[in-house]
Parts: C-alpha cells; sequence; structure tokens
C-alpha cells in the first residue's frame, strides 16, 4: 500500500507558494541598491577619495566666498617662495591706493579681455591652439582670473593639469568676486620679483614711491615684469623689456574703452 504522507508534486508547488506569499518580491531598484553595496565593499578606496574630493572642494568654494571680503593671508606661491630661503616682502593695499596706469597697464599686458570674459578667454584659447598648430609664436591665453587662480591654490611651473585645474577656478572667482576684487587680489599677489609680492611692496622697491604716486611708465614697465618676475627689472629694463613695454603703452587708449568694468561702481 502506498505511503500517504509522499507529497505529489501539485501539493509541493502549492506549498511553496504559501511559504512565499507574505514576503515582499526583489524589485530593480532593491537589486540595484545591493549591487551599489557589493561594489562599495569590494572598492572601499574609492569610497574615500570621492569623500577627499568633496571636502576638497568644499573648503576651495567657502574660501573663494571668504577671500571675496577678506585678503588671503598667504598664497601658494608665496609658500614655495619660503621654501626656497627667500624672504616675502609684500604690503597690501586698496585698489583705490593702486595708481589707475597700473590698474590699466595691467589689463592691457595681462588681460585684453579681462572686463568682457566670465574667468576664461576662450577667444585668445583659440588663437593659441591655432599657433601651435601653425607652429607659431603666441602669447598664453591665461586670463587675471586664471592668474589668480594659479598664485592662490596651485603652482608656478606649467602642466596640462594645471591649466585643467585653473579653468573651475577662475570661473568660480570671476562669478563670486567683483571685477574690482578680482584686480585687486591679483596686483596684490602677483610676483615680480624673488620673494616681491604686490604691487606697493615692488613700487617702493623699484622706484622708490607708492603704488598710488607710479607713473604711466612706471606701471607699463611693472605689467610688463609680470610673466618672468625673476628675469626683468622695471628699474633697469633691458632691450627686450623696453619693446614689450612699447608695445603695451601703445595698446592703452585701446584698452581703456574696453575697460568700463573699473568705472562701475561694483
Amino acid at each position: 500500500m502506498a505511503d500517504s504522507t509522499v507529497k505529489k508534486p501539485a501539493d509541493t508547488a502549492r506549498n511553496a507558494s504559501r511559504s512565499t506569499k507574505g514576503r515582499p518580491r526583489k524589485g530593480p531598484s532593491q537589486r540595484a541598491r545591493r549591487a551599489k553595496r557589493r561594489w562599495a565593499q569590494r572598492h572601499p578606496w574609492l569610497s574615500r577619495i570621492g569623500l577627499a574630493l568633496l571636502i576638497v572642494i568644499g573648503t576651495v568654494l567657502a574660501s573663494l566666498v571668504l577671500f571675496r571680503y577678506v585678503n588671503p593671508p598667504i598664497t601658494s606661491v608665496m609658500f614655495i617662495e619660503r621654501l626656497r630661503g627667500e624672504a616675502i616682502k609684500q604690503t597690501w593695499v586698496p585698489l583705490e591706493r593702486i595708481s589707475p596706469h597700473m590698474r590699466l597697464a595691467v589689463i592691457a599686458s595681462e588681460d585684453g579681455n579681462f572686463c568682457n570674459h566670465q574667468g576664461v578667454d576662450w577667444a585668445a584659447v583659440r588663437q593659441v591652439i591655432e599657433a601651435a598648430t601653425n607652429w607659431r609664436a603666441v602669447r598664453g591665453a591665461s586670463t587675471i582670473p586664471m592668474q589668480v587662480a594659479k598664485n592662490i591654490y596651485l603652482w608656478e611651473f606649467r602642466s596640462y593639469l594645471r591649466k585643467a585645474l585653473e579653468v573651475p577656478l577662475a570661473y568660480g572667482i570671476d562669478t563670486i568676486w567683483p571685477k574690482k576684487r578680482v584686480l585687486e587680489v591679483y596686483l596684490n599677489i602677483a610676483q615680480f620679483g624673488p620673494g616681491l609680492f604686490g604691487v606697493e611692496a615692488a613700487s617702493q622697491k623699484y622706484f622708490r614711491k607708492p603704488a598710488l604716486a607710479l607713473t604711466q611708465r612706471e606701471a607699463v614697465l611693472l605689467a610688463t615684469t609680470l610673466p618672468k618676475p625673476k628675469l626683468r627689472n622695471p628699474a633697469r629694463p633691458n632691450r627686450t623689456h623696453r619693446v614689450v613695454a612699447n608695445a603695451v603703452q601703445k595698446r592703452l587708449p585701446y584698452i581703456s574703452r574696453r575697460a568700463d568694468c573699473l568705472t562701475t561702481p561694483k
């Protein structure tokens, strides 16, 4: 006689359906979350890198907001100079105590479209790319906001990584700071010689006068020192320096018509 306790296949299927009836089914989103958790457990270092990047970005953004109102106490370029054993000479002055000739000269020399771009001059970037393609020499495409970003946060030697980092920093600076603040910070942190930072200290060293009293020619000679501050001396310019300064001085009337951001209230 057959054992009556042996379950038929149909009974087994019904019992299985009853046992799973009360359990919630795992949807695609639930499975995706579990997969993400497993992936994070296998690669914990990626989570740490992501967290570190978020902290760095947050710190930089907070400092950009702070430096709109508070003068940077030190820059990365100054720090590197100290490591080299140079004594830092800098005297911070507000923009109102810097000669209008100097404000205009540095725009003419460093960033002719300063008042018209939002941190990066892409037209100048395209010119550099075209010149490089045709093997022609051309000035760099760094804007004043990019120079500020380099001086405060980055390093001196050129690299594609530095340029890539300068772009978002320049956009952040130009977005958060007014144009006058950008120019004020730049003129106070730019390097004019070994261990020499800011136009006030440079003016006192080279011309024995405050930055407010600079003449047009003196301002042009100082501004054209900035690309090569350790090689050029504005008090004793060599022939190349004089040629560059003459070219910048000729551009001043044209640049003055494009520098309307220096005359606006903000």
